[in-house]
């Protein structure tokens, strides 16, 4: 086996002898698009790819393109003009003189004919290369071949051990009977064990033989495979260190002077993203909003169409009005004193690649986690949070127009996503049958209790009652998919609002949440789709545009915008702002058809009045950043509290762990803590198993608080709360909860 492991060729080439690919370096230019024209880039060839940057500086962290020669169609064109073709893609190059444009054409012809030379006499130092799935049959081949040797092997080895003890044992019967008359069969029998060994020797040599000649024949596909998918990650391992480069350098660059990087007035100078005339980004046309608002108010008169221009003026002192009101959204009402801080996040490294790697296009809740990728919250916790400004629905419940209340239900459904701006990490997944309540009849007049109803797929319920004349319940499934670069996570299911006073009740469901720069950069999350608002009493709708962040587009990052129409179809009120700060609502005074639509359609032109606001954001806590961002009412969600459910996520030891900073403990009771949930699971199957086998009808899990109904709205099967809670906390009778820390 030594010999062939020594008889395996060298991944190198033998008497091939190219020159230096290393051949030319330049300033050239480059067409880009109509409106700018050639622009001008310094270019480099090196190993048969032409790589091309703003500036010699950008060498050092990011690459604006690379053209790879071996297959590219050169094409020399007009005076100074030369022509590139590769990949579908062409690229129109000029030198700033003839000779200059002669230098380069030469250049890349030759790193052109090297690189094709290099391909070629790859393909024929072994076995042409094949499509990967004739590869892997071919593979698969080779390997049951080696296995049958293997196989031969075994057999011949078997038998010689076999006749050579047979051997021996009539060597040594012919040593006792030397001499006496019986010696003639004894030698007869001698020499045909000893034909036998022979014979069974050299099958073993000709089996031996052919191992090695398959094995051989094949050492240098292998060789060659091997040297194939070392160079692979050596250039994806180079990508990714040049695209952590870039992010690193583009951060620093935004430390230095954040003003020029952001999303409302983007830079002009040079290209706005290097090439982005030849990327296809359509999302910013095609997300702008249907309508046009045209707003009116003293003596000025604004236009903004589609939101690209930032509110100015007028509107900003209706803002300082707004927020200096003292009946306005942002005055804290007097609170019971509860903890403002919680320890500060470790520093634990980790890497993330390691882990989501094997995760794609999975289910990540079926997947187990380290508490690395968590916050101190459970699942349960984050739905409660959706009541950060419970105060909207407080005034609400007090409007007499219906198209008002309306308005404030809108913006309570964009408020719900303002706490997610900075937490990319995920929340605790729930145990079946785990609780959460949160009791603040004393300083906002309602009480919530939560819980998780199923654990594949991960669904929880959700009940909200508030002395202050509205509530709310849900019930919402978790769906979420890793696809490489980015976690999409898909809450479906519908929350409804009922008030007390005038019996409106309203239907919304939520947007997808994306994490985004899970392989290299900084996790940053977006939220994007559509939210339709439905008073199912009144016939009401709110249709909101949640618009997917693009770097290429000029509107607000994290733009909203809405109409809210009564049940004619009618336009009243125009909604716009971002989910992560503030919502505004502009009373619509006329309408008209406009210009300016895509693929024929015409524009809908609302002429306004000034934009009130509706809601803006508060102000996180003092040292936010070191306690996973949370907001002041998330740092209370998990404060221990007396008499709660013993299923309560307030108990849960791995999250009471985590929230303390001993991680390392925190991972071990979260292990347990799913071997413990796995072991019932198991115990369920079986059950239902044997109650199926023995004819007895079979009853899934059945949640504690919360009962399976039909909705009367939408249809659906969903979960809504039973009663009993509340009253079971007054008698502390918790008999009924299951026991799951």
């Amino acid at each position: 086996m030594n010999e062939l492991v020594k008889s395996l060729p060298s991944p190198t080439l033998p008497g091939l002898h190219l020159p230096c690919l290393d051949a030319h370096k330049g300033w050239l230019f480059k067409w880009t698009n109509y409106l700018k024209g050639y622009q001008r880039r310094w270019f480099v060839l090196s190993n048969g790819l032409l790589s091309y940057y703003r500036t010699q500086a950008e060498m050092a962290h990011t690459c604006r393109g690379t053209i790879p020669l071996a297959t590219a169609h050169i094409e020399v064109g007009d005076t100074c003009h030369f022509v590139l073709t590769s990949g579908g893609r062409t690229y129109h190059l000029k030198a700033t003189s003839e000779g200059e444009c002669q230098r380069w054409v030469s250049a890349l012809q030759q790193a052109k004919a090297n690189s094709t030379l290099l391909m070629h006499h790859s393909d024929d130092s072994g076995d042409e290369t094949p499509v990967p799935q004739e590869e892997r049959v071919l593979t698969q081949g080779v390997l049951k071949t080696l296995a049958s040797k293997l196989g031969d092997l075994s057999t011949c080895n078997e038998l010689i051990g076999k006749h050579g003890a047979a051997l021996q044992r009539s060597l040594s019967e012919l040593e006792d009977v030397r001499g006496s008359n019986d010696g003639t069969d004894k030698v007869k029998a001698v020499n045909e064990r000893a034909t036998l060994f022979r014979i069974t020797s050299n099958a073993m040599i000709n089996a031996c033989r052919d191992f090695l000649d398959v094995a051989d024949s094949h050492s240098r596909r292998w060789q060659k495979a091997l040297h194939y998918e070392r160079e692979q990650r050596h250039h994806l391992e180079e990508t990714i260190e040049q695209l952590a480069k870039q992010h690193n350098s583009l951060e620093r660059a935004w430390r230095e002077n954040p003003t020029s990087y952001a999303g409302v007035e983007r830079s002009q100078e040079g290209d706005a993203s290097d090439e982005n005339e030849e990327a296809e980004f359509f999302d910013a046309m095609e997300d702008s909003p249907s309508f046009i608002t045209v707003t009116t108010g003293g003596e000025t008169q604004r236009k903004r169409s589609g939101g690209n221009q930032s509110m100015s003026g007028g509107v900003a002192n209706d803002w300082t009005h707004n927020e200096n009101d003292t009946t306005g959204t942002n005055q804290m009402q007097p609170r019971r004193t509860r903890r403002s801080r919680i320890p500060d996040k470790p520093n634990y490294s980790l890497n993330l690649w390691s882990i989501m790697k094997n995760c794609i296009g999975k289910d990540l809740s079926r997947i187990p986690m380290p508490i690395n990728f968590n916050e101190p919250l459970s699942m349960l916790q984050r739905l409660t949070e959706d009541l950060e400004y419970s105060e909207l629905l407080d005034r609400a419940a007090c409007c007499d127009s219906a198209l008002d209340q309306m308005c404030l239900v809108a913006a309570f459904s964009v408020s719900s996503y303002s706490t997610t701006v900075h937490r990319t990490a995920k929340p605790f997944n729930p145990l079946l049958g785990e609780t959460y309540e949160l009791d603040r009849l004393e300083e906002y007049g309602y009480r919530s209790i939560s819980e998780q109803v199923s654990h594949h797929p991960p669904a929880a319920a959700h009940h909200v009652a508030s002395q202050r004349g509205w509530t709310l319940w849900q019930h919402i499934t978790i769906d979420s998919k890793f696809r490489g670069k980015y976690i999409s996570v898909m809450p479906f299911g519908n929350i409804h609002l009922q008030f007390h006073s005038n019996g409106n009740h309203y239907v919304w469901s939520k947007v997808t949440s994306t994490v985004h720069n899970i392989i290299v950069g900084k996790l940053w999350i977006d939220q994007s789709g559509d939210i339709d608002i439905v008073n199912t009493t009144t016939k009401d709708t709110c249709h909101l545009k949640f618009s997917p962040y693009s770097y290429f587009s000029r509107d607000v990052p994290r733009k909203v915008t809405g109409v809210v129409e009564d049940r004619e179809g009618a336009a009243h009120y125009i909604l716009s702002g971002t989910w992560d700060n503030k919502m505004e609502s502009a009373k619509i005074v006329e309408s008209s058809q406009g210009c300016g639509g895509t693929e024929g359609k015409q524009k809908t032109v609302y002429q306004t009045l000034q934009p009130k606001l509706l809601w803006k954001k508060y102000p996180l806590p003092e040292n936010a950043e070191n306690m996973h961002f949370f907001s002041s009412l998330a740092l209370t969600l998990n404060e221990p509290e007396e008499g709660v459910a013993p299923t309560d996520s307030r108990l849960r030891p791995d999250q009471r762990l985590m929230e303390a900073g001993l991680w390392d403990e925190a991972n071990i009771e979260k292990q347990r803590l799913e071997e413990h949930q796995r072991l019932e699971r198991k115990r369920r199957e079986a059950q239902a198993n044997q109650a199926l086998d023995e004819g007895q009808d079979i009853e899934g899990y059945q949640p504690v608080w919360f009962e399976k109904r039909t909705d009367d709205c939408t249809g659906e099967s969903t979960y809504v709360y039973r009663g009993g809670y509340w009253e079971a906390k007054d008698r502390q009778d918790w008999s009924l909860c299951p026991e799951i820390f």
